[in-house]
């Protein structure tokens, strides 16, 4: 018979798995893992709903998500994405520009991949790239920086005024949180990928890029086009916190109700025979080493 001990222990040993989450860096979340699961399951579904309201409408979505190295963005886009259909959804995350595109005006190649109707675009990272790295690692001159503070403002405006729903997203991290993560990435062969030079200048240069986040807020949180920060020290709830403020921000109908979908009846063998199996080359049986 199970003593009160026994319980007792029984109960810290569900409550230790329900804080044990999967992905290393979220090991220190507040949020148990369960009801994390559970919400995030929910808030899916939801994106799912307002996708499809997106499609059906053809309204225009886009998304920026910013903030310093190791503070989340990509786990939150992933978690948005996850069960979304890629024709409607999709991730721009641009690398450096070409020889080309520098002779570009600075906006160009962004608004090649602004939405069509019926279509949601998720920017890691963005435009700001300009106010941010390029600026404090001198990747753009003193200029090109003024000149693109000007001028967001009014692209921004200009992409409401057409229509677009344009939400700002920063990812806030503070300095012993960053530290943490990039460290736990250093002897992760998994996660190495993560850790650029760049992002390692991040942490040498912490303050000014600190400057430049508080310039860049105070030109362009407009009216039109407000910043949302979304605090990241604790991945999970940040996650969960930016998924349902984004569902907040669109306007879509909750009963909104797909299409039926009715599966027609199977085409009839009319004399078809399949080919012999040995005729084909089959990927090796490797799970069945798993098996034995």
């Amino acid at each position: 018979m199970a003593t009160k001990t026994d319980a007792n222990r029984g109960d810290k040993h569900r409550h230790e798995r329900d804080h044990d989450h999967d992905d290393h860096e979220d090991l220190g979340s507040k949020l148990p893992k369960r009801r994390y699961e559970k919400e995030l399951r929910r808030l899916q579904e939801e994106l799912v709903k307002m996708e499809d309201w997106v499609a059906a409408e053809g309204a225009r979505i886009v998304v920026v998500f910013e903030g310093r190295d190791a503070a989340g963005k990509g786990g939150t886009i992933k978690r948005v994405t996850q069960f979304m259909n890629p024709r409607v959804t999709r991730i721009v995350a641009l690398a450096k520009p070409t020889e080309r595109e520098r002779t570009q005006w600075y906006f160009q190649r962004y608004i090649a991949n602004l939405p069509s109707a019926g279509e949601i675009v998720l920017f890691d990272r963005s435009w700001y790239n300009r106010a941010g790295v390029e600026k404090v690692l001198g990747f753009c001159t003193p200029e090109e920086y003024r000149r693109f503070m000007r001028q967001v403002p009014i692209f921004e405006r200009l992409l409401v005024e057409d229509g677009i729903v344009l939400i700002k997203y920063w990812f806030s991290v503070s300095d012993e949180e960053q530290e943490r993560r990039f460290r736990s990435r250093i002897d992760d062969p998994m996660r190495r990928w993560k850790l650029s030079g760049t992002d390692l200048l991040s942490r040498s240069r912490w303050v000014d890029f600190s400057r430049a986040k508080d310039e860049m807020f105070v030109q362009t949180d407009t009216p039109e086009a407000p910043w949302h920060v979304v605090e990241a020290d604790d991945k999970p709830r940040a996650r969960i916190n930016c998924i349902a403020h984004l569902l907040s921000m669109i306007p879509y109908e909750e009963g909104h109700k797909p299409k039926k979908i009715r599966i027609p009846e199977r085409q009839t063998d009319e004399g078809y025979v399949r080919p012999p199996r040995d005729i084909y080359t089959y990927v090796p049986d490797h799970a069945a080493e798993l098996l034995a």
